[in-house]
C-alpha cells in the first residue's frame, strides 16, 4: 500500500529558513511535516557552509595572532596542524553537535522529518523519493530549499583539484599553490583559512576591486592585510581556461600585469549561488520561477499560489542565512492568520575575515545612486583605546545620517570582531533612532562598540577622541 500522509504545512528544507519554520509552526500548534535530502538538518549553513567556515577561520585567527604576537616580545613555536584531527573538530565536535541539536529540537516539538526529495504533483501534493518515500498532502507548504555554488561548464574538469566552496571546506588537505576564482567574501573568507594553514594563495577577480558589493572604505583595510597574506591578488582579471595536468591545474588568465598562465595544486571556484529551485516540479503546482531559478514572493513570502510560500535564496537576494531565519517567522505568523509582512529596514552583513567587515541599512554607495540625502561620519579605530591595546588599529567605523533629522540610515564597521558590534547599527536603523540616541547611549570603555557611539558624536561637532582639523586662514 502506498505511504499517503496528511500535514497542515509542508516545510521543504531543512535549512535555516526550514527548521526554524517548522519550529515556529509547530510552537503554534501546526503539524508540521519537514521533508530534506540531507542525511542532517541544518542545510548548506550549518553542514556545509557557515559554520563549518566560521570554525576554520577561528583557526586561522589563532595562528595569525600566534604569528603576530612576535612583534610584541610573545614567541611560539610554528604551528604544527594535525590535518585529522583539525577535521573531526569542524565535522565532528561543531557540526556533529550543532545538527544533533536541531534533530532533538525537532523530535520535541513533534515535527515529522522525513528524509528524500519532495517534487509537486500537484498544487497541494508532493511526492517523496528516496529514505522515506511517500506522498504527501498538505494545506500549506512554505519553499526553503536554499541555494548551491555555481561552476561554469568551461571550469567543470570532473578533477578534485578543482573544488566550489564545499569540497574546500572538507579540508582534503593543504595545498602548497592555491587559486581562488572570485574576489567574493566566499572566496575571501576560505582564502584566508588556505593561507593561515601554510597555502600560498592567490585571487583573481573580473571585476576591478575585491567586494564589490561592500563600501570602498570598509574594504581598503582588509584589502591592504591580505596583499601582505596572498601570494597574489589579481583584479580586473579573467579566468580564460582551466587545464587539468599532472603536474597541477594550469589556469590562463587574461588580464593587465598578470602572467599568462600559473600552475595550482589546487583551484577554488567562488564566483556564486545559484537557487535550489530545479526538479521540484514547480510547474506542477502551478508556482513561477524566473530564467535565474528564483521563485517571486510578496511580503507575505506568498508565491503566486497563496497557500504556497518561499523563503531564503530560493526566494530572494540577499542569500543570507539570518534572513532566511527571519523570513521564516513572517511566513509562518502570515499562515496563522497574523497582520506580518517583510519589510526590515536593516538587514546586516558580516564578512568573516581578518579584520571582519559588517554593514546595515543604506551604505554610501546606495544612497549615493538612489540620490538619498546624507551625511558621512567616520571614526578610525587609532582614535580607539581599546582598538589600540589589541594592536587592531586598522579599523573604522562608519554611519550614515540623515544631514536634517540625523536619524540613523546605515552602519558599518570594519575591524576585529565588527560581526558582533553591526546588531547595535541594525537596532538603530530599525528602531529609528537618530544619532544622539547613540550618542547618549553610554558604551562601556575600553570596548570596540564605544567607536559606534564616537561616530555618532561627530554629527554634533566632533568625537571626544577625535583631534577636530585645524581651521585654514582665509
Amino acid at each position: 500500500m502506498p505511504d499517503i500522509r496528511e500535514t497542515q504545512l509542508l516545510v521543504i528544507g531543512g535549512g535555516p529558513g526550514g527548521y526554524p519554520a517548522a519550529l515556529h509552526a509547530a510552537d503554534h500548534g501546526i503539524k508540521v511535516t519537514l521533508v530534506d535530502s540531507d542525511p542532517k538538518l541544518g542545510g548548506v549553513c550549518l553542514n556545509r557552509g557557515c559554520i563549518p567556515s566560521k570554525a576554520l577561520l577561528h583557526t586561522a585567527k589563532i595562528i595569525r595572532e600566534a604569528h603576530e604576537m612576535a612583534k610584541y616580545g610573545v614567541t611560539f613555536g610554528d604551528p604544527k596542524i594535525d590535518m585529522d584531527k583539525l577535521r573531526a573538530f569542524v565535522q565532528q565536535t561543531v557540526v556533529g553537535k550543532l545538527t544533533s541539536g536541531i534533530a532533538s529540537l525537532t523530535k520535541g516539538r513533534g515535527v515529522d522529518v522525513i528524509r528524500g526529495h519532495a517534487t509537486f504533483t500537484d498544487a497541494n501534493t508532493v511526492e517523496v523519493t528516496g529514505e522515506n518515500p511517500c506522498t504527501i498532502k498538505f494545506q500549506n507548504a512554505i519553499i526553503a530549499t536554499g541555494s548551491l555554488p555555481i561552476v561554469p561548464k568551461p571550469w567543470q574538469l570532473n578533477d578534485p583539484r578543482v573544488m566550489d566552496s564545499t569540497a574546500a571546506l572538507l579540508l582534503p588537505d593543504v595545498p602548497k599553490k592555491l587559486l581562488v576564482i572570485g574576489g567574493g567574501y566566499i572566496g575571501l573568507e576560505i582564502g584566508s583559512v588556505y593561507a593561515a594553514l601554510g597555502s600560498k594563495v592567490t585571487v583573481v577577480e573580473a571585476l576591478d576591486s575585491l567586494l564589490a558589493m561592500a563600501d570602498a572604505d570598509l574594504v581598503a583595510p582588509l584589502a591592504k592585510k591580505l596583499k601582505a597574506e596572498f601570494e597574489a591578488i589579481y583584479t580586473s582579471t579573467k579566468v580564460a581556461a582551466l587545464t587539468a595536468t599532472p603536474e597541477g591545474i594550469v589556469v590562463t588568465l587574461e588580464g593587465k600585469d598578470t602572467p599568462a598562465s600559473i600552475t595550482f595544486d589546487r583551484v577554488l571556484i567562488s564566483v556564486g549561488r545559484r537557487p535550489n529551485s530545479a526538479n521540484l516540479g514547480l510547474d506542477k503546482a502551478g508556482v513561477k520561477a524566473t530564467d535565474r531559478g528564483f521563485i517571486p514572493i510578496d511580503k507575505q513570502r506568498r508565491t503566486n499560489v497563496p497557500h504556497i510560500f518561499a523563503i531564503g535564496d530560493v526566494g530572494e537576494e540577499p542569500g543570507l542565512a539570518h534572513k532566511a531565519t527571519a523570513e521564516a517567522r513572517v511566513a509562518v505568523d502570515v499562515i496563522l492568520g497574523e497582520p506580518a509582512e517583510w519589510s526590515p529596514r536593516a538587514i546586516p552583513a558580516v564578512i568573516f575575515t581578518d579584520p571582519e567587515i559588517a554593514w546595515a541599512g543604506i551604505t554610501q554607495k546606495e544612497a549615493e545612486a538612489q540620490n538619498v540625502p546624507h551625511e558621512v561620519l567616520k571614526f578610525p579605530w587609532a582614535a580607539s583605546g581599546r582598538a589600540v591595546s589589541i594592536a587592531r588599529t586598522e579599523g573604522l567605523t562608519k554611519m550614515l545620517i540623515d544631514p536634517e533629522s540625523k536619524r540613523v540610515l546605515g552602519v558599518g564597521i570594519v575591524g576585529a570582531g565588527a560581526g558582533e558590534m553591526i546588531s547595535e547599527g541594525v537596532l538603530a536603523v530599525e528602531m529609528g533612532a537618530v544619532a544622539r540616541d547613540v550618542m547618549e547611549s553610554i558604551h562601556p570603555h575600553p570596548t570596540l562598540s564605544e567607536t559606534v557611539m564616537e561616530s555618532a558624536e561627530l554629527a554634533y561637532g566632533g568625537a571626544t577622541h577625535l583631534a577636530k582639523p585645524r581651521k585654514v586662514a582665509k
